[in-house]
């Protein structure tokens, strides 16, 4: 593994690597003998590699968009290992970011982008015909995106006002909430949610923990849903993205990044 051709390749989407060995367990995008995640230093952000102690994994660019500021990197723990995880590393509005790929056959960023849109926004982009300018960017007829996020048009909903909720928070597990200004929300799993289990746990395991001691009753937990079926209209404010605003009702869907391997514990809270 040549670290400076990595670097040379970040280099060119106008990004620093820093490839390092981890000294804590596995965190942020767990794929295995290698973790990514965006860390900040004095001059700025940029993408944390961190390996496994005395590992030789294979990281591989596959391809990259210099004016999306975006790139597709491979890795696998050797090269005759077939388990591969994809990661898409780029920029989106003000920040870097890093998003595992769900489909392992993809081999290029417009592929990946495209892989992590959830089945209904792929289908609307085809029954409006948009082109594959048009499906990359973060306002069209098909979607509203901010973020990890999109908001589709739903037409002919009907909702009783009695059940709308205002500025609700918006999560997937971990990382900084998205505020819906008006929400409702149908179906889903009741689950407690800490810092110690951000994607939640179910009541029965809520139980059991708490007969275990008090240790587990002093975190702070928070009742949630997770995976509802959700809508939202007006404001989405999120401190890292401008804030858009739905007219109308539009189904809030997430990006397929939870169905990568390398993303297991990653669920939609709200």
């Amino acid at each position: 593994m040549d670290i400076s051709i990595l670097e040379r390749q970040f280099s060119r989407i106008g990004a620093r690597v820093r490839v390092h060995e981890r000294t804590r367990p596995n965190w942020g995008q767990d794929s295995g003998m290698v973790t990514l995640d965006i860390a900040h230093d004095r001059r700025g952000e940029y993408f944390d590699v961190r390996i496994t102690p005395g590992s030789r994994p294979e990281m591989l660019v596959l391809n990259l968009e210099p004016k999306l500021r975006h790139l597709l990197l491979m890795t696998r723990e050797h090269a005759t290992i077939r388990e591969k995880h994809k990661f898409l590393c780029g920029h989106d509005e003000r920040h870097w970011f890093v998003a595992a790929v769900p489909d392992g056959a993809t081999s290029t960023v417009r592929n990946a982008m495209e892989a992590l849109k959830p089945a209904q926004v792929r289908e609307r982009q085809s029954q409006l015909r948009l082109s594959q300018a048009q499906g990359h960017t973060r306002h069209n007829a098909a979607f509203l995106r901010q973020g990890e996020w999109f908001f589709v048009p739903v037409n002919g909903l009907r909702i009783d006002p009695r059940t709308v909720l205002n500025n609700e928070r918006l999560s997937r597990g971990r990382g900084k909430s998205h505020w819906l200004e008006y929400a409702y929300r149908t179906g889903g799993e009741r689950v407690y949610v800490s810092a110690r289990y951000p994607t939640g746990i179910t009541e029965a395991k809520y139980r059991e923990l708490m007969n275990r001691g008090p240790r587990q009753k002093n975190q702070e937990w928070r009742i949630m849903v997770r995976n509802p079926g959700l809508y939202a209209r007006g404001r989405v404010r999120h401190p890292d993205h401008a804030t858009i605003v739905l007219h109308d009702w539009h189904q809030v869907l997430m990006n397929r990044e939870s169905e990568a391997p390398a993303m297991r514990h990653v669920a939609f809270l709200d």
